[in-house]
């Protein structure tokens, strides 16, 4: 079967029909097949295909009857859970079989982890004693609060053709245009992330940027979606009836956004979630209210020591968003101010653990320009589709393919002693306690502190760093927990993505010291299991405590072992800043090194503070 793009490439909707035996399922299922009610049917009907064309959507549905009897349950079963939407049948004349669901259809559907929409269906309507018609909608009201899963329920009759139809059209539509996505019943509103796609619909809309759609913008849009324009008057009749029912809909320019959440509002009240889904299909989101990957082109990475960074062009488009959220003028960004920036997105993408606390900040605690860039620089490099997508959410309206590029190999890079790349990615190693931490506050301009955080997760830190010349790199220190170093190392492509690995040890501490000779020494040897050889640096850190003698003298034995050249010692860095910038120059420098270096072993005795 052919896919169909409007409804995330699905190219079929699978309905599992259940319910206690003689409720009617099969009958129900061949007076659809033939428009007719058979006489008799075969206890489990085969597989039916129902014709596209039967209803608007244009997508062919396949309906699955299930055996009633406690020796087939495992196949009745192993239908329910791949069924894309299933229908529960009970039948009109027998009251019993009503009060099932709820003792047993729907506990089993949750044992099962059967997370579908489900359509109840009271069969045999032909045959109902009018005098329980009452008690029965009663009873259907309850139902519909004790489970969310139900998105309606239907009564039909096989035997007289009514409303037969309708129960798989609406099993179908709540497959191909799902409520829950756009609407939160518990609030009766919609849902966050729906009102966040609609508002980037909104300014995609409003080209002139007045915060309001004119009559020529709402015309397009109505275009755009549904290839119909709208008449004058007809877009005086909705205006009409918005600014009765939200009178800050309407202003003098036109319709507003909170006017046009209640429009799309109004469609779903009236049971018409397909219009709804209409507009946010063809503005690229998908079924989770996310922008659809064939509209994310990010460029393929053919090596795995490749990564993506953004352009010149997607940087600078960054530049002019940060000036524009930046409305008091002080270099920075509030937290409401970045909770600005991503209102159009799903979720602000930096709510996520790895990114918080890895960027600059200045002393009140607001992100910086810098930190602003190199957040975006460090989301690239981890996950270049989420940036990608968060890129287009905030309004970046170039060709999305022109955004990234891949770098060149870092194999190739070494071997040239050259590279072009922007981000450079460094791991750092070490024991617990050891200063890995303070490592990467001192990137980040943080004073040193005594209070100590073990580090339980990896944790980046990213920044600019501005090279002798005037050219700017950025710099992502990665650190690895001590008790998260064999799970890394497992992975076989893990130092892919290396620039340069970084060892540190607690300087006064004998056992500090030889952790950290340790992790060189498997760095190294998985380098050469690998052939993605990186460059390593020892740090000494807390040289103001009484030194280990012994380790500058080990490092100089492990080097020797390793048969790679001795170390090199550089100049203690105190605690001046520009020799801490000298010492993450270094490491910008390290990744340059040619082949003549499968390993290189630099001595810094460091402080951060």
């Amino acid at each position: 079967m052919a896919n169909h793009p409007s409804f995330g490439g699905r190219s079929g909707v699978r309905v599992v029909v259940a319910g206690d035996r003689a409720t009617g399922k099969s009958s129900l299922i061949a007076a659809i097949a033939t428009e007719s009610f058979p006489e008799s049917v075969t206890p489990v009907i085969p597989p039916t295909l129902l014709p596209p064309d039967l209803y608007p959507d244009n997508v062919p549905l396949t309906v699955i009857d299930t055996p009633s009897s406690l020796d087939k349950q495992s196949k009745r079963n192993e239908e329910l859970k791949r069924a894309d939407a299933v229908v529960l049948t009970y039948a009109c004349n027998d009251t019993a079989s009503f009060s099932r669901l709820s003792s047993y259809w729907f506990p089993e559907l949750q044992k099962l982890e059967v997370k579908v929409p489900v359509v109840v269906v009271g069969c045999k309507l032909d045959l109902r004693d009018e005098s329980q018609q009452v008690s029965l909608e009663r009873l259907m009201t309850q139902l519909l609060q004790q489970f969310k899963e139900i998105v309606t329920c239907i009564e039909c009759s096989a035997a007289t053709q009514y409303q037969v139809p309708e129960v798989f059209y609406f099993a179908q539509k709540a497959v191909l245009h799902p409520v829950d996505p756009l609407y939160d019943i518990g609030s009766q509103a919609l849902t966050d992330r729906c009102v966040r796609a609609l508002r980037r619909i909104f300014v995609l809309c409003d080209r002139d940027m007045d915060e309001a759609l004119n009559e020529a913008e709402l015309n397009d849009f109505q275009v755009r979606c549904f290839n119909v324009p709208l008449q004058s008057s007809e877009i005086a009749g909705v205006k009409s009836v918005v600014q009765q029912k939200v009178p800050e809909g309407v202003n003098s320019l036109g319709l507003t956004f909170p006017g046009f959440i209640c429009v799309h509002n109004m469609f779903l009240k009236k049971g018409r979630p397909e219009t709804l889904w209409a507009v946010l299909r063809n503005f690229g989101y998908d079924n989770d209210l996310k922008l659809k990957d064939d509209c994310l082109p990010v460029p393929s990475k053919h090596a795995l020591d490749q990564s993506v960074e953004l352009t010149g062009e997607a940087v600078e488009f960054l530049n002019g968003i940060f000036r524009l959220l930046d409305t008091d003028k002080d270099r920075a960004l509030r937290p409401a101010e970045v909770d600005k920036l991503f209102c159009t997105a799903p979720e602000s993408p930096w709510n996520d653990a790895l990114y918080k606390d890895a960027a600059e900040m200045n002393d009140m605690g607001y992100l910086s320009l810098n930190g602003f860039l190199s957040q975006w620089a460090l989301m690239t490099l981890l996950d270049p589709l989420c940036s990608l997508a968060n890129l287009i959410y905030i309004g970046y309206s170039g060709n999305p393919a022109a955004a990234l590029r891949v770098t060149r190999r870092r194999a190739v890079d070494r071997k040239k002693q050259a590279t072009e790349r922007n981000v450079f990615q460094c791991y750092v190693f070490g024991s617990k306690s050891s200063g890995k931490s303070a490592l990467l506050d001192s990137l980040l301009g943080r004073p040193f502190s005594n209070n100590y955080i073990p580090s339980t997760v990896e944790r980046f830190a990213v920044n600019f760093i501005e090279l002798i010349g005037g050219a700017r790199k950025t710099l992502v220190l990665r650190e690895i927990p001590e008790s998260k170093v064999s799970n890394v190392l497992s992975k076989k492509d893990y130092l892919a993505a290396c620039d340069v690995a970084v060892f540190v040890y607690d300087s006064s501490d004998e056992l500090s010291w030889k952790k950290s000779r340790d992790l060189l020494e498997k760095v190294a040897r998985q380098g050469d299991l690998t052939g993605y050889r990186v460059p390593c640096l020892l740090i000494a850190a807390k040289d103001d405590l009484t030194p280990y003698l012994r380790a500058v003298q080990d490092s100089v034995k492990v080097t020797q072992e390793l048969g790679i050249e001795a170390p090199i010692h550089k100049q203690r860095l105190g605690r001046k800043e520009n020799n801490t910038i000298g010492f993450f120059r270094t490491l910008l420098f390290l990744p340059q090194l040619g082949p003549l270096w499968q390993l290189l072993v630099w001595q810094h005795v460091v402080r951060m503070q």
